[in-house]
């Protein structure tokens, strides 16, 4: 298939959010937390690179969320489109989903393991009966990317939760620090009847899974995904 980008827009440094549509297509059916694949032929070569989707399904649209790697030919190469460029894309993938919209959630996230979440939670937070918090970290305040949008989902749904946390804070920040991983006791207190969705760089989704078995809870109620 191909995709057309409509805008892009920074939403951290180093990091855009990359609306697409597909030409000739009504509806491009998924699932919050699912995937797409970007094709490119660089030398003779071509390369795929997976990218969660970032948006709600609807219409022939969606969003994608991004940083720019350093010599990253997919990720560069997306940086430079104009919109009405178009990219080569795979279908739509994936199995890190929402499985019960009546339990409680807790959603771990870092950079840009929090798109699959925001997909998730602009469809099912008007829906869903359990809790849900996200817990976000990054390095500065300024990499926390939809942060508006996320303080605004909290204060409209009261069962969504927004807990942001940085490890490298400046002076114009004065919320939680350090890792995710140190923040798991608050979010969770004693209860294990919780289900966790973990997405994020390889080392924080294992760390995270590791403390959450420690913790006593069944590796069916850890779901995540990692991206590297």
């Amino acid at each position: 298939m191909k995709a057309k980008l409509l805008n892009s827009r920074e939403v951290a440094p180093a990091t855009r959010h990359f609306e697409f549509e597909v030409p000739g297509l009504e509806e491009l059916p998924f699932k919050p937390g699912q995937f797409v694949s970007v094709k490119q032929v660089f030398a003779g070569r071509e390369i795929t690179r997976a990218y969660s989707i970032a948006s709600r399904p609807g219409g022939n649209r969606f969003a994608l969320c991004l940083n720019r790697i350093e010599n990253g030919l997919v990720s560069n190469y997306l940086f430079e489109l104009e919109p009405g460029e178009e990219i080569e894309m795979g279908e739509v993938l994936g199995y890190f989903t929402l499985r019960n919209q009546q339990r409680d959630a807790l959603f771990v996230a870092t950079g840009t393991g929090v798109a699959p979440f925001r997909s998730m939670l602009l469809q099912h937070l008007p829906e869903v009966e359990g809790q849900i918090t996200l817990l976000m970290g990054c390095r500065h305040p300024q990499g926390l990317m939809y942060r508006e949008e996320l303080d605004q989902l909290a204060r409209d749904h009261a069962h969504f939760s927004f807990v942001p946390t940085v490890t490298r804070p400046d002076e114009s920040w004065s919320g939680r620090t350090g890792r995710v991983q140190a923040h798991l006791d608050e979010v969770l207190g004693e209860r294990r009847d919780v289900d966790v969705y973990i997405c994020g760089l390889k080392a924080m989704v294992d760390d995270v899974r590791s403390l959450l078995k420690q913790k006593g809870l069944d590796r069916k109620q850890i779901i995540y995904e990692k991206y590297d």
